[in-house]
């Protein structure tokens, strides 16, 4: 038992000591693809809801509707998890890089109590609030109903969403991005597989697709929570840690707050789209949100996997002051992110309705979304630039820039416009311009941030 111990410890200061020396370009394919793969099968937890949704026979369409004006919820909940794992993920990973095990693993246990309790009332606020509000969020008479069914099951899982999602990132802070990614694949794959023979087999409809989703969370969770409790991760949840600090909880909150509002925020752009939408189009037009959105998953979600891949990294190399490490990984970043989103928006200029296809085979809402979509995605190219830089930040620890910058595309750009465009037009297409003019402003103005700060962070 001792040497097998010996054995895991060994492992995990291996890990530490690539994430120091190892050479940038093998060491960043190594922890990115992982972790680009933990994100596409994250993904797939809400794309394959909304692809068998979508094709059931008669009603798809409207049942994928209500199922998009759940995405708000969704968002909200994933959010909560993002200001727990992601707060204190990068601090862990910069106390190890200093060199501070048990400080590291101080930060992991106060983040499982914040995100345990975090569940409970996430859980219970919901079920009373959920019909008013997404009737607010942009739900009908014809689709509510479908919203309900969903939103009802899938908050019973909410404990197994907020562990899965928020102690994985633990895993990946100590370099152990495979495990993470198999962390996520075990329950991805699993609801796959529960989806169809729910929906289908079982005649569920949408409910089955809800409670496929919370098993394989729930197993993901197991799988996580079981790991970080082993002896072989080099961080791990101990009960002494897990009573909660004012100390650890501010400095989790500080940095946490940043990617809670990039996650939340995208709650408030669904709820402003939709029901612009709904006021200047109807149904129909909500419907190309849905798709759209998912479409959109398939570009972001890779992107995080590079950047949330890279930033231990970096945190690591910052907290042990190894600057010009930081700079070239940095460097590196950028142009694999931009070479992802730029070829993200031209597949997506030439091909809008077969992405359309995936989802529905309504004629009349695929012919729509083929004629909106590549303006909605007119300004994915730039932002590859505002992601490398606001995950570099957040890596050093810089909690009001990155703050700042969570709060610029979407509260400070997008949702004036996406109200102030269509008035002034008195079209519903200015709706979906305000995606493009966002994304460029946001991305320039990131990378010009970026730039200006990076003498005083990152000295010579």
């Amino acid at each position: 038992m001792n040497e097998w111990r010996e054995n895991a410890l060994s492992q995990s200061h291996k890990n530490e000591e690539a994430l120091a020396n190892a050479p940038i370009g093998p060491l960043m394919v190594k922890l990115a693809l992982p972790a680009v793969a933990a994100q596409l099968i994250n993904m797939l937890y809400n794309i394959v809801d909304r692809v068998y949704i979508g094709h059931i026979p008669e009603v798809g369409r409207s049942a994928l509707t209500g199922l998009g004006v759940t995405f708000p919820i969704l968002m909200l909940i994933s959010a909560f998890t993002a200001f727990a794992g992601m707060g204190g993920a990068p601090l862990a990973s910069i106390r190890l890089g200093a060199g501070d095990r048990e400080g590291a693993e101080k930060i992991l246990g106060n983040s499982t109590t914040l995100l345990l309790i975090m569940a409970a009332v996430l859980t219970a606020v919901f079920s009373i609030i959920k019909e008013p509000v997404l009737m607010a969020f942009g739900a009908s008479e014809d689709t509510i109903g479908y919203a309900l069914d969903y939103i009802s099951i899938y908050l019973v899982g909410t404990v197994f969403v907020q562990l899965a999602l928020g102690l994985n990132a633990y895993i990946t802070a100590q370099g152990q991005a495979l495990v993470a990614m198999c962390s996520v694949l075990i329950g991805a794959a699993l609801n796959i597989i529960l989806d169809p023979l729910f929906i289908f087999a079982f005649h569920m409809g949408v409910k089955g697709a809800a409670t496929a989703t919370v098993i394989s969370q729930g197993v993901s969770a197991c799988w996580v929570v079981g790991f970080l409790c082993s002896r072989r991760s080099g961080l791990r949840i101990r009960p002494g840690n897990m009573r909660l600090s004012g100390a650890v909880v501010g400095r989790i909150a500080a940095l946490g707050v940043a990617p809670f509002i990039m996650q939340s925020t995208e709650s408030l752009v669904t709820v402003v789209l939709n029901s612009g939408l709904q006021f200047y189009g109807g149904d129909l037009y909500v419907g190309t949100v849905t798709v759209m959105q998912s479409v959109m998953q398939m570009v972001v979600m890779p992107v995080q996997g590079i950047t949330q891949g890279v930033q231990p990294v970096m945190s690591y190399n910052f907290g042990a002051k190894n600057h010009q490490r930081v700079r070239e990984t940095f460097r590196l970043l950028l142009r694999t992110t931009l070479t992802v989103t730029i070829t993200a928006c031209v597949l997506v200029a030439l091909f809008p309705r077969p992405l359309a296809l995936v989802f529905n085979d309504d004629q009349e809402l695929v012919e729509l979304v083929g004629r909106v979509m590549p303006i909605f995605f007119g300004g994915i190219w730039a932002f590859g630039a505002q992601m490398a830089c606001q995950s570099a930040f957040m890596a050093m620890g810089q909690a009001k820039t990155s703050l700042f910058l969570a709060l610029l595309r979407k509260v400070i750009l997008l949702v004036p416009l996406a109200i102030i465009l269509p008035l002034v037009t008195g079209n519903v297409m200015g709706i979906y311009v305000a995606e493009p003019v966002a994304d460029m402003l946001a991305s320039a103005t990131t990378l010009t941030l970026f730039l200006h700060k990076r003498k005083t962070l990152l000295p010579e």
